[in-house]
């Protein structure tokens, strides 16, 4: 088969392979034959080769090569069985969790018995909040949803809705299994869209979290040198508090997140610390503490703050510094830069900066104060066991690189 040209978006064409085709697949590329796949999944040897030609048309490209001593994965059958494999992994892990099997081998039998419906029918009305909302983001009944949904509580013998006032809703065990196979479903739309890439250089998104403080400087110091690399890269960048950058992280949203990393690193990510950027008292130039020695806690309390966001390490440093005392007046708590800039040059308010932060910024100084704790670090975080694209890696990359280098100095008081 050549290659031919695909007109249907990614997305579109990952959503019309079949749980079948794509276990079929998985055996193929295992087994590296369409004889031993077609036993192990008790199928005919020709309805294999069917699905599995089925499967090269839909994607538009050839995953296997086929010779007298087997069926092997070419190229680009060995990107997409890498995210296949996964996919599957990730379903059963899934299916474990939720106490639904106890073991690899139960999952396994669950998971060949589930459909794309099944599972598109949980993490819609997950998404969306009812099943109403998710019927008409379908455009499918919402008694076709919910007849999908007995069938997926059936197979798995596990309670995912249940029934209040308002209509049916989510479970916490639904919420659970939910949220891990739309993660586990985009291993299969990254999977083509790596495909994709690599048959015409069609641009693979990565969509990057900036964290509020120093993420998004970062990121706006690296754009131009990936871009220089990568001139197709399509870059699209979120930035929303470091609580909604977890959740947007854990939920698939993002591919990764830049910035000052968490306190806590929750199980289900992975933090990957790049430099130490301690925080600094940031005032504006020509604020009548930078003619000042070092600042005592009592000359800082005697002005208004902008503070962090509650649960940021920002906002941890503020209330470490007035540890025991009233604290200061605190007005506006933000995490918007462009608004914090603007407040601190045309007043006498104070704030906290990182190093990084402070040394991109004009006509901010820095106030002779005692090292303030805890130090936290630029980095980056991921989900855990995350398999990036290579235009991923490659950003990463690029961060890493740039992070090495030696920072500015930072323009003290006086």
């Amino acid at each position: 088969m050549t290659q031919t040209s695909h007109k249907t978006s990614g997305h579109e064409r990952a959503q019309s392979l079949s749980f079948r085709q794509l276990r079929l697949f998985e055996a193929i590329g295992d087994l590296k034959s369409v004889r031993r796949a077609s036993e192990a999944c008790s199928l005919s040897q020709p309805a294999v080769t069917q699905a599995l030609a089925k499967m090269e048309a839909q994607l538009g490209a050839t995953l296997v090569d086929r010779r007298a001593s087997g069926s092997y994965l070419n190229e680009f059958g060995m990107v997409f069985h890498a995210r296949v494999k996964r996919f599957f992994e990730q379903t059963e892990r899934a299916v474990i969790e939720i106490g639904a099997a106890v073991n690899a081998d139960g999952a396994r039998a669950i998971v060949n018995r589930l459909t794309r419906s099944q599972l598109r029918t949980l993490v819609g009305v997950m998404e969306h909040g009812s099943f109403e909302q998710a019927s008409e983001c379908f455009e499918i009944s919402a008694a076709s949803l919910q007849r999908a949904a007995r069938d997926l509580q059936g197979n798995l013998r596990v309670s995912l809705f249940y029934r209040t006032a308002a209509g049916m809703l989510v479970s916490p065990q639904g919420m659970k299994l939910g949220l891990m196979v739309k993660l586990a479903l985009q291993e299969i739309e990254w999977g083509v869209r790596e495909i994709d890439s690599a048959l015409d250089g069609t641009a693979t998104p990565v969509v990057i979290g900036a964290m509020p403080f120093g993420g998004s400087v970062l990121l706006a110091s690296v754009l131009d040198r990936f871009l220089e690399r990568h001139p197709s890269a399509d870059i699209r960048i979120m930035n929303e508090s470091a609580v909604e950058m977890t959740k947007c992280l854990r939920g698939g949203e993002v591919d990764f997140v830049v910035g000052l990393l968490p306190a806590e690193t929750p199980s289900e990510l992975v933090c990957e610390p790049l430099i130490e950027t301690p925080y600094a008292v940031v005032a504006r130039q020509g604020h009548p503490l930078t003619r000042a020695g070092k600042v005592t806690v009592e000359e800082l309390m005697a002005y208004d703050w902008i503070t962090g966001t509650a649960g940021s390490s920002r906002r941890a440093c503020f209330d470490r510094i007035f540890e025991g005392t009233k604290g200061p007046q605190t007005h506006v708590a933000t995490c918007a830069l462009p608004v914090i800039r603007h407040l601190l040059k045309g007043s006498d308010r104070l704030t906290l900066m990182t190093s990084y932060e402070i040394s991109f910024e004009e006509g901010l100084r820095t106030l002779h104060c005692g090292p303030i704790e805890p130090v936290p670090a630029i980095g980056i975080t991921t989900r855990a066991e995350w398999m990036p694209t290579p235009v991923q890696s490659a950003f990463i990359e690029v961060i890493r690189t740039h992070v090495c280098a030696p920072p500015p100095l930072l323009r003290q008081a006086g």
